[in-house]
């Protein structure tokens, strides 16, 4: 028997013992949280970030309002996603220089404008798409009207996460929005950080020095 005639043989013979695949079980988390909010604040905050809570979205605004006037004046970026697709900052939050991206945005912007913007902004402003109890990480998609220039070129970044994108950890997120596709999904997990070979830490060398998180009720 050649070779070609033995694979032959050898495929015949795995069609006729084909059978429907198994599919694994929906994935339920080992960890239980009584308080996922509370457990969010705590884990972001023990690797260098901040928790800002709010009772709703208005006083979210607020909130940013204030982080933004302690940087001073200044450009400020902020990306399409949720909130911001719906919710107009440059006309909430006239003060300010904004550069938007997204449906509300008022102009196009080209990518060359985006990335100088980006670089001398003082802050980047975000939403996510699931703020992970366990580690303290938020899950944030880029796109097209949601840049990764905005939240890692400006010293400080500031997402507003409404506490129904609160999840136990990264594996019960991935299941729940199986079949959702997004160009680039990128996990914060507090402030730039890394370390040289003796292991001293140093902050904001490759991204933000600072991440602050506003938790909002909805």
């Amino acid at each position: 028997m050649n070779g070609m005639m033995a694979r032959d043989e050898i495929l015949q013979r795995l069609r006729h013992l084909g059978h429907e695949a198994q599919q694994p079980p929906p994935w339920t988390s080992r960890r239980v949280f009584t308080d996922l909010a509370a457990q969010f604040e705590q884990a972001l905050t023990a690797v260098h970030g901040e928790v800002r809570r709010a009772p709703s979205l208005e006083a979210a605004i607020a909130t940013l309002d204030g982080l933004l006037a302690e940087l001073g004046a200044g450009p400020v970026v902020v990306n399409g996603e949720a909130p911001f697709d719906e919710l107009d900052v440059q006309e909430r939050l006239p003060q300010y220089e904004w550069l938007a991206l997204g449906a509300l945005a008022r102009r196009a912007v080209d990518a060359a404008e985006l990335r100088t913007f980006c670089a001398t902004a003082v802050a980047g402003v975000s939403g996510a798409d699931a703020a992970l109890a366990e580690t303290g990480s938020v899950a944030i998609s880029c796109g097209p009207e949601a840049s990764r220039l905005a939240t890692l070129l400006p010293p400080v970044h500031i997402a507003l996460v409404p506490e129904s994108r609160l999840t136990e950890d990264i594996f019960t997120w991935t299941a729940a929005r199986q079949g959702t596709q997004a160009a680039n999904v990128t996990l914060v997990s507090g402030p730039s950080k890394t370390a040289d070979i003796e292991q001293t830490m140093a902050i904001g060398v490759h991204g933000p020095k600072r991440f602050v998180v506003i938790l909002y009720a909805e």
